[in-house]
């Protein structure tokens, strides 16, 4: 399986688009008049998608990154109007930002001082730019 690249940083490629399909390029709204007819307003997104990668596998259980790898991603989410480019395992590419967070990480074993070869879970929320 290819890898899946952010802005440079390789990640694996078995991470999960956990909400691929909770989103939709269609904004809609309807609304009733004072009359009683029924106004349905529609348009095209022009952003905003979600992609949340989480490290989770049916299969394989929980996906652990190392620290230094963590480091990275959170020093990204750390820039104001950060835009990067994300290329996933099966080669779509976005241009995305990191949304709220951005990266949240856990230990896998919570043991006192941290280095860069301990492993992490982890999770980061994007949004198409």
């Amino acid at each position: 399986m290819a890898n899946i690249v952010l802005d440079g940083i390789t990640l694996p490629g078995d991470l999960v688009w956990e909400d691929e399909f909770q989103w939709v390029p269609v904004a809609r709204s309807a609304e009733y008049t004072l009359t009683g007819s029924l106004v349905i307003e529609e348009s095209i997104k022009q952003a905003g998608r979600p992609i949340t990668l989480v490290a989770k596998s049916e299969f394989l259980g929980h996906i652990w990154l190392y620290r230094a790898t963590v480091k990275a991603l959170y020093a990204k989410a750390s820039e104001v109007g950060k835009v990067m480019n994300l290329t996933l395992s099966d080669g779509r590419t976005f241009s995305v930002r990191f949304k709220e967070n951005g990266v949240t990480a856990d230990s896998v074993y919570h043991i006192g001082d941290h280095l860069d070869g301990d492993r992490y879970y982890l999770k980061i929320q994007l949004l198409v730019n």
